[in-house]
């Protein structure tokens, strides 16, 4: 393997001939702050153009010099649509997209690490000329940089050199690949073609069918076979039709448009059951009845089973609107669901079938960033400037309580809270620097338990009382008032806790937690098996109910899903 020496200042494009001298180049490109973020590799076929970006991918600094480097993802795009692409590179870098904005979007404004996006393949691609636009757009994101492969002389690699500034590694025939001689792997099945991946595409009204394929050849599929139809989500993003399964065959009586709303979940490695739950999650209430029982007995292997779900669309019952916040209410309200959506607005769902129930008569104006239903029927609600406000029930409430819920309200007029929770006799406030404080009736505890600000807290009520809480930092914590905290997290994952709410079940107490990055875990405190599950799109909230079941919310649907083994929910 050649060693890294600097490489000479950049002058434009460069070409650079022969490939141990490029492999150096690749080195010298990625440590050079002046250099193009993107590189082009390009050559005509079997000179070896894949077997450079596999070995880019797997490349360290040398024993006994350990450095930070940054994170490497390879992604083939031979056969791969632009949002299948999408879909891929997203789920490599830990973060959600929809769309290709989407994309570029969250590693732009996100706090991602420093990424090098390997590509290969890019003239095989089912959508060349839109993957080629993503990539122009990516390299423009300051914390990314990209080495593409594609044949010398297609029209991608002309479109990708005119127009940006771009390093270019030429191959030719006639070099050895880095750490000497080799096979020539770009003419291997899966390399430099232009068919789709993962062999002959299903029947795509198939549900058993589609979850036993190529996520990715589906999703190909899917799209490229609609877009002549003129149906939405083809190139730009997942945009179901208003009625998924109704107006146009080629949705495939509602499975296409579940794709589409899932897709980066399905498009994950895991089994065909896993995959079969989050698509039977995903459909809506007008997709072709034999669908559902379909998936269900395929999905029956997993630890979950879906009770019901309410997508965009849905008419029976009515779909509840995007969610940003939710709340399981108990008391006076048991049985009762609190959705709010990012106008203010929340809606009271029957939590049996998400049917509706009525709204929340209160005055907030602006955004609801967390709510907290109160054992006796009073809810409390956090405003975007971190103001608490208070909803009352329909029973008096007891002269304590006034006075608590007073003295928090005017505590957080000077100190603005960023999360919120309340049991019997307590009100529970996380804030921007990492500290959580419980007022009760008996005083005041405090703990510092994140590093950076708090994102959500929840309570529970049980013989011994706990709070919950998550952060930016990626950790879920647990902490008694009055106790120092547990040392240990309850949980962690390298991505900022979005949302999370803990409950005492018929089973004991469970907590559920959602990150950034997609992935929601139901835990036991007390032990017991994780249990885990990606919708695809944005997870915004999630709640437990009082029997231990799991609600999800996002920007398009409402999820509630039941453990299949009550003993671990």
């Amino acid at each position: 393997m050649p060693s890294a020496t600097p490489f000479p200042a950049w002058d434009g494009r460069r070409s650079v001939i022969g490939t141990g001298a490029e492999a150096t180049a690749l080195l010298g490109w990625l440590t050079d702050p002046e250099s193009p973020r993107l590189c082009l590799v390009t050559g005509a076929p079997g000179t070896g153009k894949t077997a450079l970006l596999d070995w880019l991918a797997r490349y360290g600094p040398r024993a006994g010099r350990p450095r930070r480097r940054a994170a490497r993802a390879l992604v083939p795009l031979a056969g791969q649509s632009a949002l299948g692409a999408t879909w891929t590179i997203a789920d490599r870098l830990g973060v959600v997209a929809r769309s290709p904005g989407d994309l570029v979007h969250a590693l732009a404004t996100g706090e991602a690490r420093r990424t090098v996006l390997l590509l290969t393949d890019l003239h095989a691609a089912a959508e060349p000329e839109a993957l080629t636009r993503l990539i122009a757009d990516l390299a423009g994101v300051g914390r990314v940089r990209l080495v593409v492969e594609a044949r010398g002389g297609s029209a991608t690699a002309a479109a990708l050199g005119a127009g940006h500034r771009v390093a270019v590694v030429e191959l030719d025939g006639d070099a050895d690949p880095p750490g000497g001689p080799g096979p020539d792997r770009s003419e291997e099945p899966g390399r430099e073609r232009t068919g789709p991946p993962g062999g002959p595409v299903p029947d795509l009204a198939d549900p058993v069918a589609v979850c036993l394929a190529d996520p990715l050849l589906v999703t190909t599929a899917y799209v490229t076979g609609s877009a002549a139809a003129g149906l939405p989500g083809t190139l730009d993003g997942p945009e179901a039709p208003a009625r998924p399964g109704e107006g146009a065959t080629e949705d495939h009586g509602g499975l296409r448009a579940a794709w589409m709303r899932a897709g980066q979940s399905l498009c994950r490695e895991q089994p065909p059951a896993e995959r079969a739950l989050v698509l039977l999650s995903a459909l809506g209430d007008g997709a072709d009845p034999r669908l559902g029982p379909a998936l269900a007995e395929l999905a029956a292997e997993t630890p979950w089973r879906l009770r019901w779900a309410r997508h965009r669309g849905d008419l029976t019952p009515p779909w509840p609107g995007p969610v940003a916040v939710l709340g399981s209410a108990g008391g006076p309200l048991e049985g009762t669901l609190l959705v709010g959506d990012r106008s203010g607005a929340v809606r009271l769902l029957h939590e049996a079938d998400a049917s509706p129930a009525g709204r929340l008569a209160h005055t907030v104006p602006g955004r609801i960033t967390a709510l907290a239903p109160a054992p006796d029927g009073t809810v409390l609600l956090l405003d975007d400037r971190g103001r608490l406000h208070t909803v009352r029930g329909a029973a008096a409430r007891a002269p304590y309580l006034e006075r608590l819920t007073e003295a928090v309200s005017a505590t957080l007029a000077r100190h603005p809270g960023t999360a919120l929770a309340a049991i019997a006799g307590s009100v529970v406030v996380g804030d921007r620097l990492g500290s959580v404080h419980a007022f009760g009736l008996r005083g005041l505890h405090q703990a510092a338990s994140h590093s950076g600000r708090v994102t959500a807290v929840s309570a529970v009520d049980s013989a011994t009382p706990f709070v919950c809480s998550g952060g930016a930092d990626g950790t879920v914590r647990l902490w008694t008032p009055g106790r120092d905290p547990l040392p240990e997290p309850l949980v962690e994952r390298p991505s900022p806790v979005v949302s999370l709410h803990a409950a005492e079940t018929p089973y004991g107490p469970v907590v559920a937690a959602a990150w950034a990055d997609g992935v929601v875990e139901l835990h036991r405190p007390g032990g017991g098996p994780t249990l885990a599950f990606r919708p695809g799109p944005p997870v915004r909230a999630v709640a437990v109910t009082g029997a231990g079941s799991l609600l999800v919310g996002t920007d398009e649907s409402l999820v509630c899903l039941a453990p299949r083994n009550r003993t671990v929910s």
